[in-house]
């Protein structure tokens, strides 16, 4: 029989065989224990010469038989023990099985109110006074009662250890489940604040280029009016897209099932059917690829449609190994906010650059515009920077890799975020799926 698991876990070599016996012991149930420590002292304590008689043998049996129920009723057995004791000591008999008062002693301070322990031990050192003084030799009563009184305390202090040890466990145990259920607070909390995240950068994002189509479409003429309105529309479903992709990783990890049986198949973005965003709703979530490095091109494009002109710089060093999907993730999410925040705070005819160097271990990630506000401070910058949950986002997003995300205007006007993600600890998460090698373009697009 091999020894549990979790209490050999950390353990670098094996038990002694002691504390082997004790823990195989410790898995059999309370009263059968106490069942064989009741008929281990009976037949430790019988036998030739040490009992009177049929009288001895009652008494011998009725003095060990309680300790069967010790832990169940500690008092109790300590009450029928100690009757039978005086019954004993009225009739004049000595019996070994006596013993059976310390065992009682021991488990009513290790399982009863104090206060019931004290006075059982003293009813006992009592009553071990009393028989030192009846059965001592003469001239030996001091040493008698001395020896008998030490049995008493020795029981009373074992008693007293194991329920110390006892309320210590507890509380280490009730230390451990309130450190799991803080954790689990806080990994629900960092769950919750990665998913509002998700939800700002991608929604926001798509908002803002609606609002400015929107706007666009009162200038436009009519003959442009039309492709405006329809790259709102495509907008609007990859905003919807991207909340139910946020939402069906929610779900996912919740350990929801979905109610169609549809959960492995993937909506379109675009697409008017029941699972699409324009129907009713009723497929399961969404599952696309999360966006990554291949996809800021399509970023930028769509920047550019808004009347924002970016340039986009991806380059890749030749010992540059590939860049790990959740990095990429953090790469494109960190563009996208800070393109977005160019869009709402700068005014019109800025130009954007995107420039993000993939390196030996690293990623940088720079994202500069020219824009200059209206009230803008001396030097044309803009007066302050653009504080917001966007911004808190990024910084948390490249806090992730160990990178430090540097947001400020630049000394000529205009706006710089800048931060390098640290790739060494992720080099040996699953490559097998990343073609980053093949989307990437050394130079502008």
């Amino acid at each position: 029989m091999t020894d549990d698991p979790m209490l050999r876990a950390g353990r670098s070599t094996p038990r002694p065989w002691p504390e082997r016996l004790l823990v195989r012991a410790s898995r059999v149930p309370a009263v059968v224990q106490d069942a064989a420590l009741a008929a281990a002292l009976f037949a430790l304590t019988f036998g030739p010469g040490r009992l009177a008689g049929a009288t001895g043998i009652v008494l011998q049996a009725a003095l060990v038989l309680p300790l069967v129920w010790r832990r169940r009723a500690p008092l109790t057995v300590f009450g029928v023990i100690t009757a039978v004791a005086c019954v004993q000591g009225l009739l004049g008999l000595q019996l070994p099985a006596d013993a059976a008062l310390l065992v009682a002693l021991g488990t009513v301070a290790a399982r009863s109110p104090w206060r019931w322990a004290v006075a059982a031990g003293l009813v006992l050192t009592a009553g071990a006074v009393a028989s030192a003084a009846r059965w001592a030799p003469d001239g030996r009563f001091p040493a008698a009662a001395g020896a008998l009184t030490a049995a008493v305390t020795a029981s009373a202090l074992i008693g007293a250890n194991v329920r110390i040890r006892r309320a210590a466990r507890q509380e280490r145990v009730a230390h451990l489940e309130r450190e799991r259920d803080r954790a689990a607070r806080l990994a629900a909390a960092a769950e919750r604040a990665r998913i509002a995240r998700e939800l700002h950068d991608s929604v926001t994002h798509s908002l803002s280029v609606v609002v400015a189509l929107a706007d666009a479409v009162v200038h436009a003429r009519p003959d442009d009016a039309t492709a405006v309105q329809a790259r709102i529309a495509e907008t609007g479903r990859q905003a919807l897209t991207d909340m139910r992709r946020a939402l069906g990783l929610l779900q996912e990890e919740g350990g929801d099932e979905d109610g169609d049986g549809n959960g492995g198949a993937t909506d379109s973005a675009g697409g008017g059917g029941p699972g699409g965003p324009g129907g009713s709703g009723g497929a399961g979530p969404v599952r696309e690829p999360l966006p990554g490095l291949g996809e800021l091109a399509a970023l930028c494009e769509r920047m550019r449609a808004v009347g924002m002109p970016t340039r986009l710089t991806l380059r890749r060093a030749p010992a540059a190994v590939p860049v790990p999907a959740a990095a990429q993730l953090t790469t494109y999410r960190i563009v996208q906010e800070s393109l977005t925040n160019t869009l709402n705070h700068a005014p019109a005819g800025t130009r954007a650059e995107v420039r993000v160097h993939c390196l030996p271990g690293a990623v940088t990630v720079e994202v500069t515009d020219d824009g200059r506000s209206a009230a803008a401070g001396p030097g044309g910058s803009a007066p302050g920077p653009r504080q917001g949950r966007g911004l808190t986002g990024m910084r948390q997003r490249a806090a992730v890799y160990g990178g430090v995300l540097d947001a400020g205007p630049l000394p000529g006007g205009g706006w710089r975020v800048f931060t390098r993600l640290d790739l060494t600890d992720d080099l040996t998460d699953d490559l097998a799926d990343d073609d980053l090698a093949d989307d990437l373009v050394d130079g502008p697009v």
